[in-house]
């Protein structure tokens, strides 16, 4: 039974790599980044609620007394 030759592996993953990295380069530089981002400032709305412009206290049924 015939030897498998492995002598020309090492070349063949080498460039199985160069070729992997040189496409993942070709396909990342055709994208299109945003180098200056614009900032959008958002305001707070105050929301008036009636519980904000008075103290109320809330009492549990057990805390009563009898």
């Amino acid at each position: 039974m015939p030897q498998l030759d492995t002598s020309t592996w090492l070349m063949m993953i080498l460039s199985m790599f160069l070729a992997l990295f040189i496409i993942f380069q070709l396909k990342i530089s055709k994208h299109n980044f945003y180098y200056t981002p614009e900032l959008t400032l958002t305001k707070m709305s105050k929301h008036n609620t009636p519980w904000e412009t008075k103290w109320t206290k809330i009492y549990l049924p057990l805390s009563l007394p009898l």
